[in-house]
């Protein structure tokens, strides 16, 4: 199968093809460029793969949670897409997509927090499953780092969040703490390996049942809010 992957709902600007059995990859820190960056990185992984949209058999998504306008960018990108040719989805969520990298090398269990401004955080935890994929242990949410579920055992520790607010969700979290990489962005190739095992057994979506997780609905806080932030 001949499926694209993508992914904007950090910072991070990834695209990922599965092609012929082999995978090929796009990653570049995008800050706010996303629009100006993705279609190019999409038409040039199609390019060195010689096919174009028509070849593809399907999608995967990275939807959230993470920045609002990001995560909107490429969930239209690939709705269009879909619909246009219409083709399966898979949903991936942005924290698991975090997950897979540290599960893949070993790790039993991995807690991932997302900056999500504001004072809070996008949190789930995972621990590695029989076939070395994601379950979740802690669903994901999004919460004042102090407030984030404890998670008891070993684990490792990725995601901007932890860069942000180590000290707090240290805390919160109460797991012995082998590594933290508060460096770690979600990827689409990370999405692409994760939705393969859906595409195989047809657990996918339409294009239309494809949406955004946001985890919440406020996107900025208030001046009176800001004030009391700064106080605190």
């Amino acid at each position: 199968m001949n499926i694209l992957a993508l992914d904007t709902a950090t910072e991070a600007c990834s695209a990922a093809l599965q092609v012929a059995g082999r995978t090929l990859a796009r990653f570049e820190i995008a800050g706010r460029t996303h629009t100006e960056k993705l279609v190019p990185m999409v038409h040039g992984l199609l390019a060195e793969a010689g096919i174009g949209f028509a070849q593809l058999d399907g999608y995967v998504c990275g939807v959230g949670p993470g920045s609002f306008a990001g995560v909107r960018i490429g969930v239209s990108f690939v709705k269009g897409l879909a619909l246009a040719h219409d083709r399966p989805v898979v949903d991936v969520s942005s924290l698991a997509m975090l997950a897979r990298p540290p599960l893949a090398l070993g790790a039993q269990q991995v807690t991932c927090a997302i900056d999500a401004r504001m004072n809070e955080v996008y949190v789930a935890a995972y621990r590695r499953s029989a076939d070395g994929s994601p379950e979740a242990l802690l669903d994901e949410q999004v919460c004042a780092p102090a407030d984030v579920p404890a998670v008891a055992g070993a684990a490792v520790a990725v995601g901007s969040g932890w860069g942000s607010y180590e000290s707090a969700l240290r805390a919160a979290v109460g797991a012995d703490l082998s590594a933290i990489d508060a460096a770690a962005l979600p990827t689409a190739a990370d999405a692409l390996a994760l939705a393969l095992p859906r595409f195989a057994v047809g657990t996918t979506i339409s294009a239309a049942a494809l949406l955004p997780r946001y985890l919440r609905n406020k996107v900025a806080l208030t001046l009176n809010e800001q004030r009391a932030a700064r106080r605190g």
